[in-house]
């Protein structure tokens, strides 16, 4: 204001200090070092964005010591929060998959399988994991592997089983879990010239066939019976699969079995009862809601 009234009102220097109350040495101060101001401003810009996780720290340390400037670090920080930089987000470290393509039917068997896992218990109360391979062109179960663990040495170990009567899919879509992603299952993938599909994390339903398929093992069979030990739940599970295969009509085909939609499609092989030789005893049992387990 000072300044306004000598330029417009041709009132002296020592009348206007004196009228605004403030002293000639404020008057007369100027900004200077506005070119390093902008050459600071500059730098930290350049910093922050090619060194994400530096804070105002490291950034003036590396003026200071690396590059050589006297700056002071008042005069440094100052200029950091004008630009903002004391409020930026870190930004979380995400894996970034390609979105895959609308889920569709495969038009003949093994073009795609879905491989999903799931957790149940013993009567003991101890855990246990399933694994579950679905091939999505007729929903036939081709295996559920069952054991306390299932790293990526067991589904590599699985699967090689599985193409040794079914043959090599050309797709295997499955989540981000960790056995899918290691290093392990990649390489094995790409010697036997398969494509691995990843779903985009948080979007079970890009994986819905096999999520469906969950749900009917969970229903139809574990939550149906009190197992014992490992070998009874790998028994009865494979029990299961022969029957879900061959007798259970499945909605999401038209109403008919699995083995059934695979005999009717144009480039099948004779159907093989899913790989499975079902024992005597399994081709008459019936899955019956178990009593509820009481512990004492």
């Amino acid at each position: 204001m000072a300044v306004n009234a000598v330029e417009t009102r041709a009132v002296s220097i020592a009348l206007a200090c004196q009228t605004f109350q403030i002293s000639e040495t404020c008057y007369r101060y100027e900004r200077k070092f506005d070119d390093e101001n902008a050459e600071i401003a500059d730098w930290l810009v350049r910093l922050t964005v090619n060194r994400k996780t530096w804070g105002f720290g490291l950034c003036f340390l590396y003026l200071r010591n690396v590059k050589g400037y006297e700056w002071n670090h008042k005069r440094v920080y100052r200029i950091y929060c004008e630009l903002e930089l004391n409020l930026r987000i870190r930004p979380r470290k995400r894996l970034k998959r390609p979105k895959p393509d609308e889920l569709a039917v495969p038009e003949a068997p093994n073009h795609t399988w879905s491989m999903d896992f799931m957790q149940d218990q013993l009567a003991d109360g101890r855990k246990f994991r399933t694994l579950n391979v679905l091939d999505d062109f007729n929903r036939e179960g081709l295996g559920i592997e069952v054991d306390f663990s299932l790293p990526a040495v067991r589904v590599v170990r699985s699967l090689n089983q599985i193409i040794e009567w079914r043959g090599a899919p050309q797709i295997i879509r499955v989540d981000n879990g960790p056995e899918y992603v290691s290093g392990l299952l990649k390489v094995w993938a790409e010697t036997r010239g398969i494509h691995i599909e990843y779903i985009q994390p948080g979007k079970p339903q890009q994986n819905a066939y096999i999520e469906r398929y969950n749900r009917t093992v969970r229903h139809e069979w574990l939550d149906q019976n009190i197992l014992e030990t490992i070998e009874e739940a790998q028994e009865q599970a494979t029990a299961w699969l022969w029957t879900n295969n061959n007798d259970r009509p499945n909605m999401g085909i038209g109403g008919i079995t699995p083995a059934m939609k695979w005999s009717r499609s144009s480039t099948a092989e004779p159907y093989q009862n899913g790989g499975i030789t079902l024992p005597e005893w399994a081709r008459h049992v019936h899955f019956t809601r178990a009593r509820p387990l009481i512990r004492i």
